[in-house]
Parts: C-alpha cells; structure tokens; sequence
C-alpha cells in the first residue's frame, strides 16, 4: 500500500535511550535526500520527521520526538535547541542596590560540535571547499522542500571524528537540529553527582504527575493533534535506573489516552553503568524486572535492547560480533550498534511502497500475551563484495548469522511463535544465484528466485513451523560523521567484505554503510529469560539486601504482585505452547 503517510511519534525516556535515539536520528538524517530531482526513496521520512517554518519563514524538517532527560544532562545543547527564535521575557528589576553577578564557564565543545557550529555560522576552516550551508531540499511525502541544512555540508566535508575521549553526553554527537518542543528536562533529579539521582522504579512512578505530567501532555498534544494517521508511539526507555517506573506510567498514560494506536517500547540497558556497586546492582534488576512486567502489560509489545550478556546481576561477557571493534563499556560505542539493528528492526512500518501498519508486527509476534519479544542482529551482515546472498547465508552452514541483542541467547531447538526478519542494505549485490545450465546448485537457497524466498527458505531451514515475516530494503544503513570507525579493516567502504584482507600497517578508510540483519523472536527463550530474571528477583530478601529501594513509593506488596506477574509471563513461553498456538492459527 502507497500513498498514506501513517505518522509514528517517538519517545526517548533517559540518558541511554537518547545515546542510541542520537544515533538513530542521526541515521535517518542520512538517509534523506537532498536531490529535488532523485526518486523517492524506499523509506517514506514524513512517517518520523515533520515539516515546520521559523519565525523567519525557512522550512524546518525535525523529529516528531519527545525526549526526556534530568538535570545537568544536555551540557553544550539549549533545551530549546538553536533552530526557531525563541523570544525571552525581559526581567524586571526592581532592587536598587549593588548587583553581583556570578557567571559559569560555559562547557566545552569537541571538535565535531565545534565545526557543526561554525557551519551554522555559515564558515568553515579553509580546506573545507565550502563557505557556509546551502539551500538543499527534502523529497517528503508530498513534493520535495528546499531548506537550508548543514548536514548536507557535512557529507561532503567528508571529515573523520574520533569522539571516543570526548563523549560525555548524546548532545555531544547530535548532528540535526530538534524542535523546541521535543526536549523535556526532569529538574526534580540530577544526571551527575551523589544526591538526587533517579535510581529506583518507586521514584519513576510517582514523577509523572503535577507539571511534569501535564508538560508530557502539552508535547504529546502538540505532535499528535497534526498527524492525519497516527499509528502508535515508538518509546525507548532506560530499563535499568528509575526511568522504568517513568516509562511504566508513561505508557500506561498513551495506553488510556491513545486507544486502538500501537505502542512499541524498547527497554534501553547499557553494558555498564558509571555507578556500580553490589547495591547499585540490585537496583538494576529490579529496575529491569519491575519495568520488563509493568511495560509489556502497557504496551503492543516490550523488547530488551542490551549488549549485555544476561539482564542479571552478574552476566555473561557482552555481546561481541566478528566484523566490529567496539569497546562495550562505552556508551558511544554500544548504543551505535544498538541503533543500526533499530534502524533495521523498524522498516516495516516506514515502507514507501507495501508499508504494514506497527499493528501488523506486533500481532504477529504477541499472540496468546506473549507480550515480551527477544532481539537479534547480524552487524554488519557478513557478505563478500560481488558475491551472491545464497553464498553469504550457506557460509554459516548449520549456525545462524545473528548474535543476542536482548540477552536472550536462541536454544537451538527451531521452537519459535513467531518471528520478523530484516536484511538492509544489499544494494548492488545479487540476492540470487545466477543458474548456470548444465551445472547443479549447491544448496535448495540457489534454487530460489527472489530476495525474500532465498532468507525465508534459510530461515525456514532453522524454524521449520515458525510463522516469518521477511523484509528486504535495498538501501543500507549511512554511516556519517560522527558515527564511530570501529568495523574490521576486511571492510570495504560500503560494508562488505573485500577479497583480500587489508596489509598490516595500512591505512583505515571509513565505512560509510554496512549492510544489517535482524531478527525479532517471540520464543520459549524468552520464557527461560523471564523466569531466570523471576527468580533472581525473588532470591533476593529486598527488605534486608537493600531497604532503600522501597522508601521511594514502591510497597512490598506491590513488588510481590510483579513478581507473580512476571513469572505468569514467563509460563506463557512454555514449549507446549506452540501447539495450542498452531491451533489457533488454524482457527
């Protein structure tokens, strides 16, 4: 289906969402086009973004984005952002007396928001053959736009950051401008420091009421009330501090306020957190739990986006894949990965062409209040420059492609209610496999004659009776400045493999796109995951281990309730159950 713009309004609830939610937007802003003249891409934007003007009267295109974040959060970036004029009230004084004034050094800018600033100024340093942004346009839904934009300017600049040392922030690699209503700021707790810090579920849900809730409504009130098909919310929420009891009332609040529109949340959990102790610790899985249980009964479906190992106390080593170099103690690092398998995981509702509503995917993974689905993702997909994709899948023999991205790792034993695969960005290469005469394929994959047929028969090979959806989008995730350099140098600069390995001691290129492949399960592992994370939970004496974390509105009663909650949505996984599930697919 064409035609239909069907809007989707983002959340970004805590520091970490907005790591990986920077980096997201950062990726959509890629891939926009700036050439009045290109066909319209595969991705339609207007379904993310939204067309504005200034008080000046120059086009805006922005996020339809609420993000939220606590005090101290946004160092170098306005809560007001630097697009639109915003008029300041003059104060009125009345005092007569001496004045003293104390002013704060302003923060320092890395080298990348330096240079994104002085093209905002309309300069740049002189091997730039640049002299300030130019008018460039966007293809939108409805006819293409000419806006003045300075990201444009940047792709061609073509200039490496290294922003591994100057990082402390997602505004410090934030590269599009953000309406003045997208940033909200919890002035109630501080990002940094020892006191006031939003630690536990209790504290999440109770801030959601007065002026912070009635700001919530004002935004959401704003963004919605000019979409003409509003499907549903995107919400990514910090799952392991006390931005899961935000987020809980958070989407129990669309949930009620929004009928009939989905709701696709993703708990947001960094590998490590800059506050780690034994207690701390405690207070993240029951972050996790609390939040897992109470997001999932409020939402179309409740997805675990983490590097981690396990969601437990003491997990397994991270994630690692075979063509990245990344250290996943860095948040710069970690939520990079974790935005190029989202950049993936949500194509099918930002189609062009044959777009399925956020309801579709949602009811095909959440049958029988399986409401928790686990994430996987190959990044980049392994595939050798002018090769066939039935090469690259039969190159994993009996294994699968894709490592955990919800710690959440598969059983192997091809049990699976349902599942989504995604593979973006084989743009040039062959998805079949040329048919020589006289000569016999090499597996049933090269006998297929269309993109989709050759990954569901691969996946099929796998999941025998799992009911798949597939996708297959051509274009490829763009990886512009400041996107961290941490691919295999076997990388050629579109991502794929080279024939040769690269010599030692050489040179790095950039990779400016790689190919992604992703999968959303819904699955006894996940079954196994929630009860394991039950379990923990509930081995713990809370009240002895670590009474704190019920002084902050959360009664005992009410954790045991989740708990029981919990563990009932684990039982929903039970293997038995795919055969009542079957059923009902019959029916």
């Amino acid at each position: 289906m064409s035609g239909i713009c069907r809007e989707v309004v983002t959340l970004q609830l805590g520091h970490y969402s907005n790591f990986i939610g920077t980096h997201w937007w950062n990726l959509q802003d890629a891939g926009l086009c700036y050439d009045p003249d290109s066909p319209p891409g595969e991705l339609q934007s207007d379904v993310l973004f939204r067309e504005g003007r200034t008080l000046g009267g120059h086009v805006t295109y922005t996020p339809r984005l609420i993000a939220m974040d606590l005090k101290g959060s946004l160092q170098t970036l306005r809560q007001e952002g630097s697009l639109y004029e915003t008029e300041h009230e003059d104060a009125t004084f009345t005092w007569e007396g001496q004045i003293m004034t104390h002013k704060e050094s302003p923060t320092s800018k890395n080298s990348f928001l330096q240079d994104l600033n002085r093209l905002d100024m309309g300069s740049f340093p002189a091997q730039s053959d640049f002299s300030g942004p130019g008018h460039c346009s966007v293809t939108s839904g409805k006819a293409a736009v000419a806006m003045e934009t300075v990201n444009s300017c940047l792709d061609r600049i073509q200039k490496s950051y290294r922003l591994e040392g100057s990082v402390r922030v997602w505004s410090d690699f934030l590269r599009i401008h953000l309406h003045p209503r997208t940033i909200s700021v919890i002035n109630q707790f501080n990002h940094d420091g020892e006191s006031e810090r939003l630690e536990a579920f209790g504290q999440g849900e109770m801030l959601l009421q007065r002026s912070v809730l009635e700001d919530l409504e004002d935004r959401l009130h704003f963004f919605t009330e000019e979409c003409d098909y509003l499907q549903g919310f995107q919400v990514l929420c910090d799952l392991a501090d006390g931005f899961s009891g935000l987020g809980s009332k958070v989407t129990e609040m669309l949930q009620d306020s929004y009928g009939g529109r989905s709701i696709l949340t993703w708990g947001m959990s960094p590998v490590s957190h800059s506050d780690k102790s034994s207690i701390k610790d405690v207070f993240h899985m029951m972050n996790t739990a609390l939040g897992t249980v109470s997001m999932a009964n409020h939402s179309s479906f409740f997805c675990p986006l983490t590097l981690r190992g396990g969601l437990g106390r003491r997990p397994p080593p991270p994630t690692t894949f075979p063509l990245l170099n990344y250290d996943p103690t860095l948040w710069y690092h970690s939520s990079a990965v974790l935005a190029l398998a989202l950049d993936a995981m949500t194509v099918s509702y930002r189609l062009r062409q044959n777009s399925a509503p956020m309801w579709h995917l949602s009811d095909a993974l959440t049958a029988s209040g399986r409401k928790v689905v686990s994430a996987y993702g190959s990044v980049p997909f392994p595939m050798m420059h002018g090769s066939c994709l039935p090469d690259a899948l039969d190159a994993f023999a009996n294994g699968l492609p894709w490592k955990p991205l919800s710690a959440c790792p598969e059983l192997g034993d091809g049990c699976c209610f349902g599942q989504s695969v995604t593979l973006k960005g084989l743009e040039g290469q062959s998805l079949v496999s040329p048919l020589l005469p006289g000569i016999e394929p090499s597996s049933p994959l090269h006998y297929e004659r269309c993109g989709e047929d050759v990954l569901a028969t691969y996946i099929q090979q796998h999941y025998p009776s799992t009911p798949l959806a597939v996708q297959l989008v051509s274009s490829p995730s763009k990886l512009t400045a400041p996107f961290p350099q941490m691919f295999s140098p076997d990388l050629s600069s579109q991502g794929f493999l080279q024939n040769h390995s690269a010599p030692a001691g050489s040179a790095a290129h950039s990779v400016s796109s790689v190919p992604v492949l992703t999968s959303l399960q819904s699955s006894p592992a996940v079954g196994l995951q929630l009860s394991e994370l039950q379990k923990s939970c509930a081995a713990l004496d809370i009240r002895r281990v670590a009474p704190s974390f019920l002084s902050h509105g959360l009664e005992f009663s009410e954790l045991t309730e989740a708990m029981e909650q919990l563990g009932n949505l684990a039982h929903c996984y039970r293997p038995d159950r795919l055969q009542s599930s079957s059923d009902d697919d019959d029916d």
